[in-house]
């Protein structure tokens, strides 16, 4: 999940010039995730897929991710912290949201849509792949390049769960493949938000550096 692999290196200073190139390849890929997150979003609901939402929230914690890219890049450290701390809350209100999705429709007894759940979840995988082919030239620069295509590689997985899941609620005729995989995704979700979180608090605690005179 995008909260737990793509948090920023805070102790990195990317203050550095970004280059032209790799600022559209950013662009690029936030423009594909937050389209992503909003045709996975309404597909879960309307599937009744609770893996759906969580892989949503997935393609939304990548959509932080490099926005804070683009717009903190080069700013003080209390500013990405806060940008980071406003990522890491957001993250967690999605994660208990899914958690309570799984938990209403065990209770509902939902059959979600395997059809639904497998043409999104290709165009999810779809979509991850090109960003993945547009990040693979950074796949060996600073810390921030590098987490994005590691972030990118990682989300292949999570859209193969929900090819399972898909595969599996097919094939049983039941919902639990789904819920099973979705409870998973949202628990790394929170685990990861927790991470961002924490992090994010005790780098805003840090006193301020005293500019020199």
């Amino acid at each position: 999940m995008s909260a737990s692999c793509c948090g920023h290196d805070h102790h990195h200073d990317p203050s550095g010039p970004m280059d032209a190139r790799y600022r559209r390849v950013l662009w690029t890929v936030l423009a594909l995730n937050g389209a992503m997150f909003a045709v996975e979003i309404g597909a879960g609901i309307a599937a009744g897929s609770a893996s759906l939402q969580a892989d949503a929230l997935d393609f939304l914690g990548d959509s932080a991710n490099y926005a804070i890219s683009l717009f903190v890049i080069g700013m003080a450290l209390r500013v990405r912290a806060f940008a980071a701390l406003g990522k890491g809350v957001s993250m967690g209100v999605f994660g208990l949201w899914v958690m309570g999705t799984v938990v209403w429709h065990l209770i509902q007894g939902t059959l979600p849509n395997a059809f639904t759940m497998g043409a999104v979840g290709f165009a999810a995988l779809a979509a991850n792949a090109a960003s993945f082919a547009l990040l693979w030239a950074y796949r060996g620069g600073d810390a921030n390049m590098r987490s994005a295509w590691i972030c990118t590689r990682n989300d292949v997985i999570g859209n193969l769960a929900v090819l399972t899941a898909a595969a599996g609620v097919s094939g049983t005729g039941a919902g639990w493949p789904d819920t099973i995989v979705a409870t998973i995704m949202a628990a790394l979700a929170l685990q990861g938000a927790w991470t961002v979180i924490r992090q994010s608090l005790g780098e805003l605690r840090r006193p301020a550096p005293v500019p020199a005179e």
